[in-house]
Formats: C-alpha cells, structure tokens, sequence
C-alpha cells in the first residue's frame, strides 16, 4: 500500500501564539522550552518521576548508573517530598536533595524540580484541619492521600508559597535545575471543594464575573424554583440538597468554571512565587488529559505555562492506539501545534483501573514513538524505580521489582536508543504537520453533558469528539482535535460533536467561517443552549438553526424501554442509537441527505423524517447529524461527504495505518504506526528510515509493519 498524506501544508514563521483563556483580557506566555545538560541543550527528554527519599540512599549510585545506561536525560524530582523537605514547621531539610541533585548532574541528568505541594506533611494537617476540603455532603477529605488541602485556603496557601520561596532561594542558582514542575496534576483529589473557604471565593468569582446580581440572577434564570437571590451575600455552592434533588444547571456550570479557575489560581500563585526568585527557568505542570478525563479547562491553563506538560494512561483493548492519538492531539492543540512534555505514562500496568492490562508485544516503544508522532518531544515515565511499598507499588516503572535483568528495562533502554537517533536526526522542535479538519472541543461542553437536567443523561462531549475522531481515523484520514477558542479558520472542516451549549461569539465565528466558505459538521445535541444553559427559542438547534437549515420541535431519546425500539433505522442503512431528533422542515437551501425508515421508525412516528442533512450558506456548507450514530456510520459519513475526491479508493489502505508528518522548515519526519494486529505492507516509503520498530525490508523498496511496528522517516524538503 502507498500511504496518502491527507494533511494540510506546512510551516510557516511562527508568530506570537493566541491566547486560549476564557476571558476578555487573557494574555498567553511566551513558548519556553526546558534546556537538557548536553553541549547544545538540546535533544528529545528523556526519564520519569524520580522518587530518591523512598529508598536508602546506598541505592542512588545504581540509580545513576542504570539511567545514564538507559539514556535518561531527564528527571523530576521531589514531587511529593514536603514532609522530608520541612520535616516539622520549624526544621528544614535541602541536604538529601541537594546531595542526590548534584549526582544526577554531575551524570548529565537534567533536573525538573517539583513544588513538592502535591502532599503536604501529616503534622501541616493535624496543627491545621480546616485546610481539608469537604465533600458534597459535608463529609471532611481526611488527610492521608494526595491533595488533601483546600485551593482556597488562605492558611495552606501561606504554607505552600513559604515552601515554594525557600526551595526558589535554594537552587535559583543550581545549573542542573533547567525547568521547576509545579504541584502535581492539580485537581486529582480536590477538583470539588464545598468548604465555607470555597463558598467565600465563589461568590466572589461571582461578583467579578457578572458585577451585578440582577445579571446573575438573569443568567442562572433564578425565577425557576424560588431561587432569587438579593446579593452575592446569598450565592450558594451547588451542596447536596437531597436524593432526589436537581442543581440549578447554570449554577452548577459556574461552580465548575469556579473550580477550575480557583486552582489555577493557586498554581499561579506558586509559579509567581518562585519566578520573582529564579525568573530564569520554564516552569510548567501536568494535564490529566486522556479521553476517560479532561477535569479542567486546559485551554485556559496553557496560557499561564511555558510549556505544556500532560499525563497519559493508555486505553487497554483494540482501541489503543487510536485513544492515544486522541488525547495526544487535543494536547497539541492546547500546545498550539508547539511541541509539548509528555511528563507520565507508564512501562506497563497500572494499579489503579478497574483492569490492569500490561503492555506487551513492544507496546512501551510504540506508545512512546507513538507520542513523539503526535508532538510531544519528551517521553517521561512515572516512575524511575518501581515503588517497593505504598499505594502504587504495583505501578510499573523503567526499573522493576524484577530489576536491571528484566524486559521492561531492556525495552526502556532499547527506546533510548531510538530516542537519541530521533534527537541527532533533529525531531526536537519539529511540529506536527496540520490536518485537514478540526474536531472542536470545550471544556463548558464536556462539563454541561455531565447535567442530570438533560434530555438524556448519556451525553458526553469529550467521548463524541473522541468517535469523531475515530471515524475519521477507519476513514483513512486523521483529523485534529482543537480547542473551541483556538484559530480553526484555516481548516476546511470544523466538527462540532454534542456541543450542546455555545455562546453567540462562538456561534456567529461559526457563521462567519462558514460563510467563508468552510465547511462545518453540526451534531445531534450542538447548539441547543447558549453559555448559561439558556435555550435557544423557536426549534433546534436554535443556536445554530440558520446555518444548519433545519427545525426540529422534540427530541426522540431511545433506550431500552420495555416494547419500544432502542433503535432507529436510517435511510442510508446506518442506525441511530440514544437520540433522534424530530426535523419538521427543513431550509429551501438544503438537501435531505437521508430519513428514518422502517418499522421502528414508524413506530417511533419518525418514518421520512430528514436525519442527515445538507445546508448551502455562503460560500460553505454545513453537513447536521441529527442522531447520534456508531462508529461505522460515522466512518462511512465520513468516507461519503467530507474524506475528499477519491478517499473511497485509498481508505482501505490508509486506514490501517495511523500516519502523522513533524515538520521544519527544511525536513520531514513522517511516522507510520499499524492501528491493529494484522501487519501492514507499505509499497514504498518517502526519504531515508531513521527508526524501524519490529519493521522489515520487503526488497522492493517498502516495509512490512508487524504489529505494534513505528517506522520513522526523514525527508529534505
């Protein structure tokens, strides 16, 4: 098979990057990228959390020794050290520290340095329980985990900025500290805080947001339910109210932009903190981003690091690969397409799913290959040496229990291999190439499908943007995941999948792209109220129903209902699951692409009624899903309508390879990664192989890709 590049063209100068920020004055900081101790500092990132306080210190030389034979070239340390950092309130401890940094840089082992905030000391809890956060319910978060502090606490605060400033003071001038990692995956255990602390800054949130409380009385729409309140005085947090009580769902949204703001506020306050000391060095902290997860609004938060780290926890099963892809791609474009810190991910098992799968059959090499693909230009691990007690001592790690003798070291050093040949090649600080069509995501979208006062209660934004981008993966395409408030206009496709609440500027840089003459994908549950949970009068999708060109009055939520159909047939042989919305007209503009047919469909009264339509506005089209179909029905939407001239042809092909282009302005890497078990045959390969992963040689110019294979190129433009 010969491999089509369906993604867009290719470099050009870099100007300042927009901000991501959900406000009017949001401001983005300059890319700055965490320098290695090679001759030139350059050079992909290579290493894991690094946890030295959990091991005698007889253990460190062999540490050292094995990294350096592993290629790592990078740690993070200290991560969750406080207690041995600040053993009491008045007792301070940098000896350790400062011994073991000296080790690892006197060996060429870049340091990333923690805030260590993540975990505060047993005794910071004891002299002071009101830092911990409390639940729903009033229940108090009990110390003994990690974050167990409020974000709002004016007294953790206090402590954590002291901490922040005497480690800033200590090693501002330590030449084997290159980056500072702040906390660690802020809002793990205390995204949700119902404290009188939490209550206090909400309605201060409340009153720097909306400035009076007649607008936010207005946009709550209080006059439901009796809930008027006559200052911010009143404003509650959205605390349990009963079994069988339903949250204000305007309230219930600002309480989770609240939430996310509060701690990134908090990490602000670290960051400041420290860089008024050692302004020097770029400092950054981990996303949680995978498509099981996305607790924050990181659009927002990579205005305010240098760079953009992420955790990544793989997705047992057929779907592996195409997961990964998925978050990568969101991350990169939080990043906006500037290469990004995968900071964790794992060798193999996890000891926290509810079914820990190993990796296997090269899976650590390919995953790792996989996220230098999709931009990222460091591969960290959590963690160096597999913990021997604790909560994650059956975490794998790049040294096991079974130790130096073992195969998940071998492959970790097998990867450093490739790695430093992917750094002498030049890939660090090559970008990835842009596709040709942005699947739309937001954080308020993924928040608001989580509603209980919805149509449904199976909505889910973040895993609709997910089967999008599968189906456009079996297409033989690959699309690109891009934040709802970054710059799409130079794509020739946006999709907007379950996209239920929009603003009106979200809506008319909609119409106005489409008026441009670009094409835009509504689905089932897009536009259906504005950003205060209001609906949108007059039919749906009112937020959108001009450029759709179409009404519908109801929506048809299917389920298993005794003696009703949990299904719905369409025209065009696809099958609508969960939802169907009832069109009653449809535009003079548009064209009916396919109806509901059949028995269950006339069942449902929904027999002839336009399911898939077509709409002429402007120079562009807009394409409405109205029901929420599989993955094979999208894939083949996708093949039919929106793939190109000629996808048909070469989908069998390509779609058995997931094929992403890094890029300078003279060369390019393309990466060629099988999506499923069976190997792959590629005809012939553009420029010289620089990595072949459980690939070979055909003889005729190709390669055969045996599963789980990454065949890496490079190319002089």
């Amino acid at each position: 098979m010969t491999v089509t590049d369906t993604s867009a063209s290719t470099v050009t100068e870099r100007t300042a990057d927009k901000p991501l920020g959900h406000g009017p004055d949001a401001v983005r900081r300059p890319f700055r990228w965490p320098a290695l101790l090679t001759d030139n500092g350059r050079g992909i990132a290579y290493g894991g959390d690094y946890n030295p306080d959990q091991w005698p210190e007889d253990v460190w030389d062999d540490d050292v020794r094995l990294m350096v034979k592993a290629g790592v070239n990078t740690v993070a340390l200290a991560i969750f050290s406080w207690d041995r950092i600040q053993p009491t309130e008045d007792t301070w401890d940098f000896d350790w520290l400062d011994r073991i940094i000296d080790k690892l840089g006197r060996a060429g082992i870049a340091v990333d340095l923690a805030s260590a905030t993540a975990a505060a000391p047993l005794w910071l809890y004891e002299k002071h329980p009101e830092v911990l956060p409390i639940e729903r319910n009033g229940d108090v978060v009990n110390a003994g985990s990690r974050q167990s502090w409020r974000p709002t606490s004016p007294v953790f605060r206090e402590y954590a900025l002291d901490l922040c400033r005497r480690l800033a003071e200590h090693y501002k001038d330590n030449p084997y500290v290159t980056a500072w990692h702040m906390n660690n995956e802020y809002g793990w255990n205390n995204r949700h805080d119902y404290s009188d602390d939490s209550l206090r800054e909400f309605r201060r949130w409340c009153e720097r947001k909306y400035g009076t409380i007649d607008a936010l009385n207005e946009a709550w729409g209080t006059a439901f339910w009796s809930q008027h309140v006559n200052s911010f005085d009143e404003v509650l947090l959205p605390r349990h109210m009963g079994g069988d009580s339903m949250v204000n769902p305007g309230q219930m949204l600002d309480y989770e932009r609240f939430g996310s703001d509060c701690l990134k506020e908090f990490y602000k306050a670290e960051r400041d903190a420290i860089e008024a000391i050692c302004p020097g060095k770029p400092f950054t902290t981990n996303f949680m981003v995978s498509t099981d997860q996305c607790c924050m609004d990181y659009a927002d938060w990579s205005d305010d690091v240098d760079f953009v780290s992420n955790d990544h926890y793989f997705t047992a099963g057929r779907d592996h690969l195409d997961e990964l892809a998925c978050s990568d791609s969101l991350v990169s474009g939080f990043a906006q397409r500037r290469p990004w810190y995968l900071m964790e991910h794992s060798t193999s098992a996890v000891q926290w799913k509810p079914l820990n799968s190993r990796k296997r059959h090269g899976q650590l090499v390919r995953d790792a290959l996989a996220h230098v693909a999709l931009g990222s230009d460091a591969i960290c691990f959590f963690q160096w040496r597999q913990s021997r007690s604790g909560a994650e001592c059956f975490h794998s790690a790049m040294l096991p229990h079974a130790g130096e003798d073992s195969a998940v070291y071998r492959e970790v050093c097998e990867l450093g291999g490739m790695l430093r040949t992917l750094s002498d090649a030049g890939v660090q600080g090559s970008e990835v190439r842009r596709s040709r069509t942005a699947i739309l995501f937001d954080a308020d979208c993924e928040w608001m499908t989580r509603c209980e006062t919805l149509p449904s209660m199976k909505l889910n934004h973040w895993h609709d943007v997910r089967d999008w981008y599968y189906a456009f993966l079996d297409a033989g395409v690959r699309a690109d995941v891009v934040p709802l408030r970054a710059d799409w206009s130079e794509y020739d496709t946006i999709v907007m999948p379950t996209m239920i609440n929009l603003s009106e500027f979200a809506c008319d840089r909609v119409r106005g792209y489409v008026r441009d003459g670009g094409r835009v994908v509504i689905g089932y549950a897009t536009g259906l109220m504005d950003e205060t949970f209001h609906t949108a009068l007059g039919g749906y999708p009112g937020m959108l129903r001009d450029v759709a060109g179409v009404r519908a009055e109801e929506f048809n939520i299917l389920g298993p209902v005794d003696g009703d159909p949990d299904t719905v047939g369409l025209s065009s042989g696809a099958i609508a699951r969960l939802w169907a919305n009832v069109v009653t007209s449809v535009a003079d503009s548009a064209a009916v692409l396919a109806t509901y047919e059949g028995a269950d469909a006339e069942e449902w009264e929904l027999d002839g009624v336009p399911a898939l339509v077509r709409n002429a506005y402007g120079d562009g089209e807009a394409y409405y899903v109205g029901c929420d179909l599989d993955r094979k029905a999208l894939g083949d939407f996708v093949r039919g309508y929106l793939a190109g001239a000629g996808a048909a042809e070469v989908a069998a092909a390509d779609a058995a390879i997931l094929h992403t282009v890094r890029e300078t302005a003279n060369v390019c890497f393309d990466f060629y990664l099988p999506r499923g078990k069976e190997d792959v045959t590629l005809e012939s390969v553009p420029g010289d192989v620089i990595i072949a992963h459980r690939c070979e040689p055909n003889g005729n110019g190709g390669y055969t890709l045996h599963r789980n294979a990454t065949l890496i190129t490079r190319t002089t433009k």
